[in-house]
């Protein structure tokens, strides 16, 4: 097994890892061994973002859009001639 060192870790930061590890019955070193796996095997799904949005208002009963019809591409102006 490999071992890191974090150097400069700031208080506040040492004492919250501190508190979380004591609510979860770990040690401080357990604790951040369980932070990082979970942050690497668990990558963020690749979702698209109007998956994302649907599957939101999806609890609230969903969200129904009415859609305007699209109009006729204009013909754009010619130019120097």
């Amino acid at each position: 097994m490999a071992s890191i060192t974090i150097r400069n870790l700031d208080d506040e930061t040492k004492a919250r890892l501190r508190l979380r590890a004591a609510r979860q019955q770990r040690s401080m070193e357990e604790e951040a061994r369980h932070i990082l796996r979970t942050a690497l095997t668990n990558p963020r799904s690749k979702t698209n973002l109007a998956l994302s949005i649907q599957r939101r208002f999806r609890r609230l009963g969903g969200l129904t859009l009415d859609v305007p019809e699209r109009e006729v591409i204009r013909t754009p102006p010619q130019v120097g001639k």
